[in-house]
């Protein structure tokens, strides 16, 4: 004798399909009974002052004007009128001719910055004052254009 070809799963699922569909019917059986659709008036929705969703209009009397040039986009720009020069002075802490780098020590911020040969337009030795411009490079800042300070 040969086995049924519905399985238990597949019988729940069919009554669970069936259940479904019926509460469907059964929903819209009931919005047709209340009334059909909704008016556009019924479905506005206001904001009030605070910022709460009301189903009444907002009071006219409430009403700011706000100037349009006021509105700031994004974060302000808090040294927009104060331009860093971008030559910096420094002095040279160490450098390799052999392997053809070295670091110098910015006089402002104290920071050591990287330096490449190929970013020397002076031969500089340990110790030189320099003045020098940087750039982003792949693991932190590069001195470039590096010149020596004439005495």
């Amino acid at each position: 004798m040969a086995r049924s070809k519905e399985t238990f799963g597949k019988k729940e699922l069919e009554k669970k399909k069936l259940k479904k569909r019926k509460e469907k019917e059964a929903r819209k059986e009931e919005r047709k009974a209340n009334g059909g659709s909704l008016s556009f008036e019924d479905m506005l929705v206001y904001v009030d002052e605070n910022g709460q969703l009301v189903s009444t209009p907002p009071d006219p009397t409430k009403k700011t004007e706000i100037d349009a040039e006021s509105i700031v986009l994004g974060a302000r720009n808090s040294n927009a009128g104060h331009v860093e020069d971008p030559i910096r002075k420094g002095t040279v802490t160490f450098f390799n001719t052999s392997k053809g780098y070295g670091f110098i020590k910015d006089a402002d911020t104290g920071e050591s910055i990287f330096v490449h040969i190929n970013g020397l337009v002076d031969q500089v030795n340990e110790n030189d004052k320099v003045n020098f411009e940087t750039e982003r490079g792949p693991k932190g800042m590069n001195a470039v254009n590096v010149t020596l300070i004439k005495k």
